[in-house]
Protein backbone atom coordinates (compact mmCIF):
# COMPACT_ATOMS: atom_id res chain seq x y z
CA UNK A 1 0.00 0.00 0.00
CA UNK A 2 1.72 2.94 -1.20
CA UNK A 3 0.00 5.01 1.41
CA UNK A 4 1.29 2.94 4.30
CA UNK A 5 4.83 3.77 2.69
CA UNK A 6 4.60 7.27 2.14
CA UNK A 7 3.62 7.58 5.75
CA UNK A 8 5.90 4.94 7.30
CA UNK A 9 9.06 6.85 5.51
CA UNK A 10 8.15 10.30 6.13
CA UNK A 11 7.80 9.78 10.19
CA UNK A 12 11.30 7.78 10.12
CA UNK A 13 12.79 10.51 8.17
CA UNK A 14 11.89 12.94 10.98
CA UNK A 15 13.05 10.37 13.59
CA UNK A 16 16.20 9.61 11.24
CA UNK A 17 17.22 13.66 10.91
CA UNK A 18 16.62 13.48 15.27
CA UNK A 19 19.08 11.60 15.80
CA UNK A 20 21.77 13.18 13.95
CA UNK A 21 20.71 16.63 14.13
CA UNK A 22 20.57 16.15 18.14
CA UNK A 23 24.54 15.42 18.20
CA UNK A 24 25.46 18.19 16.25
CA UNK A 25 23.40 20.56 18.00
CA UNK A 26 24.47 19.93 21.05
CA UNK A 27 28.13 19.78 19.72
CA UNK A 28 27.67 23.40 17.55
CA UNK A 29 26.27 24.79 20.45
CA UNK A 30 28.15 23.16 23.55
CA UNK A 31 31.51 21.54 22.25
CA UNK A 32 30.52 18.98 24.84
CA UNK A 33 31.07 15.14 23.26
CA UNK A 34 29.74 14.08 26.97
CA UNK A 35 26.46 16.00 26.58
CA UNK A 36 25.93 14.94 23.62
CA UNK A 37 26.25 11.82 24.37
CA UNK A 38 24.02 11.99 27.04
CA UNK A 39 21.36 13.87 25.07
CA UNK A 40 20.91 11.14 22.08
CA UNK A 41 20.80 8.65 24.87
CA UNK A 42 17.81 10.35 26.50
CA UNK A 43 16.49 10.64 23.54
CA UNK A 44 16.38 6.92 22.92
CA UNK A 45 16.39 5.42 26.46
CA UNK A 46 12.79 5.72 28.00
CA UNK A 47 12.04 3.30 24.74
CA UNK A 48 13.02 0.23 27.12
CA UNK A 49 10.00 1.35 29.10
CA UNK A 50 7.48 2.36 26.90
CA UNK A 51 7.72 -0.11 23.98
CA UNK A 52 6.36 -3.02 25.55
CA UNK A 53 3.42 -0.52 27.19
CA UNK A 54 3.00 0.55 24.16
CA UNK A 55 2.75 -2.59 21.86
CA UNK A 56 0.48 -3.97 24.68
CA UNK A 57 -1.72 -0.99 24.09
CA UNK A 58 -1.67 -1.28 20.18
CA UNK A 59 -2.94 -4.68 20.51
CA UNK A 60 -5.95 -3.92 21.85
CA UNK A 61 -6.56 -0.69 20.38
CA UNK A 62 -8.47 0.56 17.00
CA UNK A 63 -7.10 3.76 17.87
CA UNK A 64 -3.22 3.41 15.88
CA UNK A 65 -3.21 6.23 13.78
CA UNK A 66 -4.23 8.59 16.10
CA UNK A 67 -1.55 7.15 18.36
CA UNK A 68 0.95 7.80 15.50
CA UNK A 69 -0.02 11.25 14.85
CA UNK A 70 0.73 11.74 18.27
CA UNK A 71 4.06 11.02 18.04
CA UNK A 72 4.86 12.56 15.64
CA UNK A 73 3.44 16.19 17.13
CA UNK A 74 5.31 15.65 20.46
CA UNK A 75 8.33 15.41 18.21
CA UNK A 76 7.60 18.71 16.65
CA UNK A 77 6.73 20.58 19.99
CA UNK A 78 10.10 18.90 21.39
CA UNK A 79 12.54 19.78 18.78
CA UNK A 80 11.23 23.71 18.35
CA UNK A 81 11.59 23.51 22.44
CA UNK A 82 15.28 22.24 22.29
CA UNK A 83 16.08 25.16 19.65
CA UNK A 84 15.24 27.66 22.08
CA UNK A 85 17.38 25.81 24.70
CA UNK A 86 20.13 23.84 23.78
CA UNK A 87 23.39 26.77 24.79
CA UNK A 88 20.97 29.13 26.37
CA UNK A 89 20.11 27.57 29.37
CA UNK A 90 21.01 24.43 32.22
CA UNK A 91 22.55 21.65 30.04
CA UNK A 92 19.79 19.26 31.97
CA UNK A 93 17.23 20.92 30.03
CA UNK A 94 18.51 19.10 26.72
CA UNK A 95 18.11 15.78 27.60
CA UNK A 96 15.38 16.01 29.70
CA UNK A 97 13.66 17.63 26.78
CA UNK A 98 15.31 14.56 24.45
CA UNK A 99 13.51 11.82 26.71
CA UNK A 100 10.03 13.52 26.51
CA UNK A 101 10.14 12.99 22.51
CA UNK A 102 11.72 9.56 22.72
CA UNK A 103 9.58 8.20 25.04
CA UNK A 104 7.00 7.12 22.19
CA UNK A 105 9.50 6.69 20.05
CA UNK A 106 8.84 2.81 19.46
CA UNK A 107 5.65 3.48 17.47
CA UNK A 108 8.12 4.99 14.14
CA UNK A 109 9.66 1.54 13.93
CA UNK A 110 7.30 -1.30 15.37
CA UNK A 111 4.40 0.74 15.56
CA UNK A 112 3.92 0.26 11.65
CA UNK A 113 5.52 -2.55 11.09
CA UNK A 114 3.31 -4.60 13.34
CA UNK A 115 0.76 -3.43 11.25
CA UNK A 116 2.02 -5.33 8.38
CA UNK A 117 0.34 -8.75 8.70
CA UNK A 118 -3.32 -6.94 8.61
CA UNK A 119 -2.52 -5.12 5.91
CA UNK A 120 -0.91 -7.92 3.65
CA UNK A 121 -1.89 -11.65 2.58
CA UNK A 122 0.79 -14.27 3.81
CA UNK A 123 2.04 -14.53 0.54
CA UNK A 124 3.09 -11.25 0.74
CA UNK A 125 4.80 -10.85 3.49
CA UNK A 126 8.50 -11.56 2.35
CA UNK A 127 7.87 -8.94 -0.51
CA UNK A 128 6.53 -6.34 2.01
CA UNK A 129 9.32 -6.84 4.57
CA UNK A 130 11.71 -6.06 2.21
CA UNK A 131 9.91 -3.04 1.09
CA UNK A 132 9.43 -2.16 4.88
CA UNK A 133 13.36 -2.44 5.09
CA UNK A 134 13.72 0.00 1.85
CA UNK A 135 11.25 2.34 4.22
CA UNK A 136 13.87 1.80 6.85
CA UNK A 137 16.75 2.82 4.81
CA UNK A 138 15.15 5.51 2.70
CA UNK A 139 14.53 7.25 6.03
CA UNK A 140 18.11 6.77 6.97
CA UNK A 141 19.74 7.88 4.09
CA UNK A 142 17.82 10.62 3.39
CA UNK A 143 17.30 12.02 7.14
CA UNK A 144 21.20 12.21 7.99
CA UNK A 145 22.05 13.92 4.52
CA UNK A 146 19.54 16.03 5.04
CA UNK A 147 20.50 17.39 8.20
CA UNK A 148 24.45 17.33 7.10
CA UNK A 149 23.41 19.24 3.91
CA UNK A 150 21.07 22.28 5.89
CA UNK A 151 23.95 22.48 8.48
CA UNK A 152 26.61 22.89 6.29
CA UNK A 153 24.98 25.37 3.56
CA UNK A 154 22.71 27.05 6.35
CA UNK A 155 22.43 25.82 9.88
CA UNK A 156 21.82 23.03 12.29
CA UNK A 157 19.11 25.19 13.55
CA UNK A 158 17.36 25.04 9.98
CA UNK A 159 17.85 21.46 10.14
CA UNK A 160 15.80 21.52 12.98
CA UNK A 161 13.07 23.34 11.64
CA UNK A 162 13.08 21.01 8.54
CA UNK A 163 12.42 17.85 11.09
CA UNK A 164 9.24 20.20 12.48
CA UNK A 165 8.19 20.37 8.80
CA UNK A 166 8.81 16.60 8.70
CA UNK A 167 6.43 15.73 11.73
CA UNK A 168 3.66 17.89 10.60
CA UNK A 169 3.74 16.43 7.09
CA UNK A 170 4.04 12.98 8.30
CA UNK A 171 0.85 13.59 10.39
CA UNK A 172 -1.32 14.59 7.39
CA UNK A 173 -0.31 11.22 5.69
CA UNK A 174 -1.15 9.52 8.77
CA UNK A 175 -4.60 10.68 8.62
CA UNK A 176 -5.01 8.63 5.29
CA UNK A 177 -3.81 5.32 6.45
CA UNK A 178 -6.67 2.77 7.12
CA UNK A 179 -8.15 2.19 10.24
CA UNK A 180 -7.13 -1.63 11.64
CA UNK A 181 -9.26 -3.63 14.53
CA UNK A 182 -7.73 -4.72 17.56
CA UNK A 183 -5.41 -8.02 16.95
CA UNK A 184 -5.06 -8.99 20.69
CA UNK A 185 -5.73 -8.66 23.89
CA UNK A 186 -8.04 -11.58 24.51
CA UNK A 187 -9.47 -10.44 28.23
CA UNK A 188 -5.71 -10.38 30.00
CA UNK A 189 -4.82 -8.13 32.69
CA UNK A 190 -3.26 -5.11 30.75
CA UNK A 191 0.25 -5.65 32.60
CA UNK A 192 0.07 -9.65 31.76
CA UNK A 193 -0.18 -8.55 28.50
CA UNK A 194 2.50 -6.21 28.34
CA UNK A 195 4.85 -8.84 29.97
CA UNK A 196 3.59 -11.54 27.09
CA UNK A 197 5.68 -9.96 24.48
CA UNK A 198 8.63 -9.49 26.67
CA UNK A 199 8.51 -13.17 27.31
CA UNK A 200 7.55 -14.75 24.12
CA UNK A 201 10.81 -12.74 23.10
CA UNK A 202 12.87 -14.64 25.52
CA UNK A 203 11.45 -17.91 25.21
CA UNK A 204 11.43 -18.48 21.81
CA UNK A 205 14.82 -19.66 20.79
CA UNK A 206 15.44 -18.56 16.66
CA UNK A 207 13.45 -15.07 17.70
CA UNK A 208 15.61 -14.67 20.26
CA UNK A 209 18.89 -14.85 18.20
CA UNK A 210 17.69 -12.39 15.81
CA UNK A 211 16.42 -10.24 19.02
CA UNK A 212 20.27 -10.63 20.91
CA UNK A 213 21.84 -10.09 17.59
CA UNK A 214 19.89 -6.62 16.31
CA UNK A 215 19.83 -5.13 19.48
CA UNK A 216 23.84 -5.72 20.33
CA UNK A 217 23.90 -4.02 16.80
CA UNK A 218 22.08 -0.53 17.94
CA UNK A 219 24.56 -0.38 21.05
CA UNK A 220 27.57 -0.02 18.88
CA UNK A 221 25.54 1.87 16.02
CA UNK A 222 24.86 4.32 19.03
CA UNK A 223 28.52 4.68 19.77
CA UNK A 224 28.63 5.27 15.98
CA UNK A 225 26.66 8.36 15.76
CA UNK A 226 28.54 10.08 18.82
CA UNK A 227 31.89 8.73 16.86
CA UNK A 228 31.74 9.66 13.41
CA UNK A 229 31.24 12.97 13.55
CA UNK A 230 34.17 13.14 16.05
CA UNK A 231 36.06 11.47 13.25
CA UNK A 232 34.92 13.88 10.75
CA UNK A 233 37.76 16.51 11.25
CA UNK A 234 40.81 14.30 11.07
CA UNK A 235 39.98 13.85 7.26
CA UNK A 236 39.46 17.78 7.42
CA UNK A 237 36.12 17.83 7.05
CA UNK A 238 33.20 19.69 9.35
CA UNK A 239 31.61 17.00 11.45
CA UNK A 240 28.36 17.82 9.73
CA UNK A 241 30.06 15.58 6.96
CA UNK A 242 29.04 12.39 8.88
CA UNK A 243 26.17 12.20 7.44
CA UNK A 244 26.89 11.35 4.45
CA UNK A 245 28.60 8.09 5.76
CA UNK A 246 25.29 6.98 6.90
CA UNK A 247 23.70 7.26 3.25
CA UNK A 248 26.45 5.87 1.75
CA UNK A 249 25.78 2.42 4.47
CA UNK A 250 22.22 2.94 3.24
CA UNK A 251 22.47 3.06 -0.49
CA UNK A 252 24.41 0.10 0.13
CA UNK A 253 21.61 -1.53 2.33
CA UNK A 254 18.45 -0.71 0.12
CA UNK A 255 20.61 -2.21 -2.86
CA UNK A 256 20.89 -6.51 -1.41
CA UNK A 257 17.66 -5.49 0.55
CA UNK A 258 15.79 -6.07 -2.69
CA UNK A 259 17.88 -8.06 -5.04
CA UNK A 260 18.73 -10.64 -2.34
CA UNK A 261 14.99 -10.73 -1.35
CA UNK A 262 13.74 -13.92 -2.77
CA UNK A 263 16.70 -15.45 -1.60
CA UNK A 264 16.66 -14.80 2.07
CA UNK A 265 12.93 -16.55 1.69
CA UNK A 266 15.06 -19.62 1.40
CA UNK A 267 17.06 -19.36 4.79
CA UNK A 268 15.86 -19.12 8.17
CA UNK A 269 15.84 -15.09 8.84
CA UNK A 270 17.83 -15.59 11.98
CA UNK A 271 20.80 -17.26 10.19
CA UNK A 272 20.49 -14.30 7.70
CA UNK A 273 20.75 -11.82 10.86
CA UNK A 274 23.63 -13.22 12.06
CA UNK A 275 25.72 -13.40 8.81
CA UNK A 276 24.75 -9.87 7.72
CA UNK A 277 25.79 -8.51 10.86
CA UNK A 278 28.62 -10.37 11.08
CA UNK A 279 30.04 -9.19 7.54
CA UNK A 280 29.26 -5.49 8.49
CA UNK A 281 31.22 -5.74 11.56
CA UNK A 282 34.27 -6.93 9.04
CA UNK A 283 33.56 -4.90 6.64
CA UNK A 284 33.35 -1.58 9.51
CA UNK A 285 36.68 -2.43 11.25
CA UNK A 286 38.64 -1.45 8.39
CA UNK A 287 37.43 1.82 8.35
CA UNK A 288 39.83 3.54 10.65
CA UNK A 289 42.39 2.95 7.62
CA UNK A 290 41.01 5.09 5.01
CA UNK A 291 42.89 7.73 4.41
CA UNK A 292 40.53 10.21 2.31
CA UNK A 293 36.89 10.65 2.97
CA UNK A 294 36.42 9.22 -0.93
CA UNK A 295 38.19 5.77 0.60
CA UNK A 296 35.92 5.80 3.59
CA UNK A 297 32.60 6.28 1.25
CA UNK A 298 33.37 3.34 -0.67
CA UNK A 299 33.63 1.40 2.10
CA UNK A 300 29.86 2.67 3.94
CA UNK A 301 28.39 1.67 0.49
CA UNK A 302 30.31 -2.01 1.11
CA UNK A 303 29.64 -2.20 4.43
CA UNK A 304 25.78 -1.26 3.71
CA UNK A 305 25.66 -3.99 0.94
CA UNK A 306 26.65 -6.55 3.58
CA UNK A 307 24.58 -5.08 6.09
CA UNK A 308 21.15 -5.09 4.08
CA UNK A 309 19.56 -8.62 4.55
CA UNK A 310 19.63 -8.27 7.99
CA UNK A 311 16.95 -5.61 8.31
CA UNK A 312 14.00 -7.80 6.09
CA UNK A 313 15.27 -10.73 8.22
CA UNK A 314 14.62 -9.43 11.51
CA UNK A 315 10.78 -8.34 10.47
CA UNK A 316 10.58 -12.19 8.73
CA UNK A 317 11.75 -13.63 12.06
CA UNK A 318 9.39 -11.50 14.17
CA UNK A 319 6.18 -12.39 11.85
CA UNK A 320 7.13 -16.23 11.42
CA UNK A 321 8.19 -16.57 14.98
CA UNK A 322 5.03 -15.05 16.38
CA UNK A 323 1.10 -14.95 16.20
CA UNK A 324 -0.67 -12.28 14.54
CA UNK A 325 -1.64 -11.61 18.19
CA UNK A 326 1.62 -10.76 19.56
CA UNK A 327 2.65 -8.79 16.44
CA UNK A 328 2.19 -5.28 18.02
CA UNK A 329 4.14 -5.98 21.09
CA UNK A 330 6.60 -8.26 20.03
CA UNK A 331 7.78 -5.48 17.32
CA UNK A 332 7.31 -2.68 20.08
CA UNK A 333 9.30 -4.79 22.61
CA UNK A 334 11.84 -5.58 20.35
CA UNK A 335 11.93 -2.20 19.09
CA UNK A 336 12.89 -0.81 22.35
CA UNK A 337 15.05 -2.83 23.16
CA UNK A 338 17.07 -1.71 20.10
CA UNK A 339 16.49 1.98 20.68
CA UNK A 340 17.34 1.38 24.31
CA UNK A 341 20.88 -0.35 23.42
CA UNK A 342 21.38 2.86 21.06
CA UNK A 343 20.62 5.19 24.13
CA UNK A 344 23.65 2.77 25.74
CA UNK A 345 25.99 3.20 23.05
CA UNK A 346 25.53 6.92 22.77
CA UNK A 347 26.14 7.65 26.29
CA UNK A 348 29.10 5.46 26.61
CA UNK A 349 30.78 6.68 23.36
CA UNK A 350 30.36 10.38 24.53
CA UNK A 351 32.94 9.29 27.24
CA UNK A 352 34.94 6.56 25.31
CA UNK A 353 35.86 8.16 22.06
CA UNK A 354 37.50 11.26 23.48
CA UNK A 355 39.14 8.80 25.66
CA UNK A 356 40.67 6.30 23.30
CA UNK A 357 39.93 8.05 19.81
CA UNK A 358 37.99 7.88 16.53
CA UNK A 359 40.09 5.35 15.47
CA UNK A 360 40.43 2.66 17.72
CA UNK A 361 36.48 3.50 18.48
CA UNK A 362 35.50 2.71 14.60
CA UNK A 363 37.43 -0.74 15.06
CA UNK A 364 36.25 -1.65 18.21
CA UNK A 365 32.78 -0.97 16.10
CA UNK A 366 33.53 -3.57 13.88
CA UNK A 367 34.54 -6.20 15.94
CA UNK A 368 31.82 -5.57 18.28
CA UNK A 369 29.41 -6.41 15.88
CA UNK A 370 31.29 -9.96 14.79
CA UNK A 371 30.68 -10.74 18.61
CA UNK A 372 27.20 -9.61 18.45
CA UNK A 373 26.26 -12.01 15.88
CA UNK A 374 28.22 -15.09 17.97
CA UNK A 375 26.46 -13.61 21.10
CA UNK A 376 22.87 -13.94 19.13
CA UNK A 377 23.89 -17.48 18.07
CA UNK A 378 24.80 -18.40 21.59
CA UNK A 379 21.88 -16.83 23.24
CA UNK A 380 19.31 -19.73 20.87
CA UNK A 381 21.74 -22.50 21.77
CA UNK A 382 21.66 -22.33 25.17
CA UNK A 383 17.98 -22.14 26.25
CA UNK A 384 17.11 -24.20 23.31
CA UNK A 385 19.50 -26.98 24.50
CA UNK A 386 18.75 -26.49 28.33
Amino acid sequence: MPSYYFAATLARFADEMVAFTLVLLVLDRTDNPALAGITGAAYALPAIVTGPLLGAWLDRTAHRRSALAANQATLAIVMLALLAVVGHSAHWLAPVLAAVAGSTLPLVSGGFTSMLPSLFRPERLARANSFESVSFSAATIAGPSTAATITAVASVDAAVVVIVVAAALSMVAISRLPALPPVGGDGQPFLRSVIGGLAHLARTPRLRVSTVTTTLLMAFTGILLIALPLHMPELGLPKSAAGYLWTAVEVGSITTALLLARLQARMRPEHVVMLAVAAYGLVLSTWSLAPTFAVLLVLAVVAGLAEGPALPAMFAARQQYSPVALQGRVSTTAASLRVGSSAVGQATAGVLVPAIGTQAALVAVGLGLVAAAAAGGLSGLSFSRG
